[in-house]
């Protein structure tokens, strides 16, 4: 019998290897970005808004990740009827998004951006990656390879989303997602991209904070109250809390002119 598990481990073990030195110059950007008082704003769409979420907020993580998930593109448990699946896999290949959502933000020299797209070929990840170095901000994309390879671009320039990378970290998806071939079935089942994902924003989250404490420029950890007390737990987690506050406020635009 097929086991997804020891399918999906396997193909964690080699991402860990080739893509070390991409993880690794990912986590620089970002712990440059968090150090300087930016942040690192984190985008994707479809089921790649779960490891947006990875990020923070959540024990074990830190403010200086920015997410940026819409509920247009990212709310799939309707499935049907107003806010269905239809809806939202139209959105994401809609051009000219990215920038409406770009509009709402001061987008810095000191931040930085990771988009996630297993696919890397609809245009609002694309044009978001697009504008983010428009901006003159370092991309981090988390794609997969083959998946990209396999596809036409559904944006009308043709380029994928790794064309606009600074840093491209392949997720190690194959053709399709799934990996279990069953008995009596034609088709795999099983998806492992957000396993991948999920692996890949937890590898470069605890890079990140090796970074940062040895610059003692670390922030607050959410941690949970059975591990360092209630009264401690409360305090690490309002102080993360506004520090993450303080960091969105300073994000957002609030007069016209360029981004």
């Amino acid at each position: 019998m097929p086991s997804w598990i020891r399918s999906a481990v396997d193909i964690v073990e080699r991402l860990a290897q080739s893509q070390a030195e991409a993880i690794e110059a990912a986590a620089r950007i970002a712990a440059r970005a968090i150090a300087a008082d930016g942040v690192v704003y984190t985008f994707g769409t479809g089921h790649s808004r779960i490891p947006v979420e990875e990020f923070f907020p959540r024990y074990g993580s830190y403010p200086g990740f920015q997410p940026i998930a819409e509920l247009s593109m990212t709310f799939h448990t309707q499935v049907v009827g107003a806010n269905g699946q239809r809806q939202a896999m139209f959105i994401e290949r809609t051009e000219g998004l990215a920038d409406r959502i770009l509009d709402n933000f001061r987008l810095r020299p000191c931040d930085a951006m990771f988009i996630f797209s297993v696919s890397g070929l609809n245009a609002v990840p694309i044009e978001m990656a697009m504008g983010a170095r428009r901006a003159g901000l370092p991309v981090i994309v988390a794609t997969s390879r083959a998946e990209t390879d396999a596809g036409e671009s559904r944006h009308s320039g043709g380029t994928r989303l790794r064309d606009h990378a600074d840093v491209v970290i392949d997720l190690g998806s194959p053709v399709g997602d799934a990996i279990c071939a069953v008995p009596g079935l034609d088709v795999p089942v099983g998806p492992v991209s957000t396993f991948t994902a999920v692996a890949v924003v937890n590898e470069v989250k605890v890079r990140v904070a090796e970074l940062l404490a040895a610059e003692a420029a670390m922030p607050s950890v959410v941690t949970s109250a059975r591990l360092v007390g209630a009264e401690r737990s409360e305090d690490l987690f309002e102080d993360a809390y506004l520090d993450f506050a303080r960091r969105a406020a300073s994000t957002l635009r609030t007069s016209g002119g360029p981004r």
